[in-house]
């Protein structure tokens, strides 16, 4: 299955930074667009194949579910 995040790209000196807003933790860097492009590819798929394993892993117990308060 295929999806598509938006990424945003900014230029810092002489590197790229970039993120995905919908992916918690989506970070990257690259010396060009299409490296940090890439990059970012890489550590959004890494994300949600370990959200997915974690979710999957078949571990019995107790959940709860708890809203909390944070100040941004």
């Amino acid at each position: 299955m295929e999806q598509t995040f938006e990424a945003t790209i900014e230029k810092r000196g002489k590197w790229y930074i970039g993120w995905v807003d919908a992916v918690p933790g989506a970070f990257s860097q690259g010396r060009t667009i299409n490296e940090v492009q890439e990059n970012l590819k890489e550590a959004v798929q890494l994300i949600l194949e370990t959200q997915r394993e974690l979710r999957d892993s078949g571990v019995t117990g107790k959940t709860l579910k708890r809203k909390i308060q944070v100040q941004v």
